[in-house]
């Protein structure tokens, strides 16, 4: 099933919860990547794995969503090197971002224990709690 309209809008039954709670750049950007890789691919977890790396380039996931980057670009080591690869991924983290921006998404997330983090440390801590708060949003 297509997850974009003929419009390009995305279907809002057919991406996932934490992008039909992001903005619309981010629902489209999704779901017409998916459609096109499929049709290139005809398979759906390698489509799913080039939508969701074309969503990495433009957002990063702030909780339960995905919001607009300061500047677009891989977010992380393993999209750095694109294709397939064995790399662990950061989870939406923008890795590459300033250590500064990091320390802004943590305290909007509450993390414990902040001030005193490495930027690796800030990344793990950012992804947890985007997985706790996704976990908490689709109860």
């Amino acid at each position: 099933m297509p997850k974009a309209k003929k419009n390009g809008r995305a279907r809002q039954d057919e991406i996932p919860s934490t992008l039909q709670r992001s903005d619309e750049k981010a629902q489209d950007t999704f779901a017409q990547t998916w459609d096109s890789a499929q049709d290139e691919y005809h398979d759906d977890a390698r489509a799913a794995r080039t939508a969701w790396a074309a969503i990495k380039h433009t957002h990063e996931k702030v909780g339960d969503h995905w919001e607009p980057k300061e500047e677009n670009g891989p977010s992380d080591d393993s999209a750095e090197k694109g294709g397939l690869n064995s790399e662990d991924t950061a989870g939406g983290v923008d890795a590459n971002a300033s250590k500064e921006h990091l320390y802004e998404i943590a305290q909007e997330l509450d993390v414990q224990g902040r001030s005193g983090m490495t930027k690796d440390k800030l990344v793990d801590a950012i992804e947890k709690a985007n997985d706790k708060k996704t976990r908490d949003a689709r109860q």
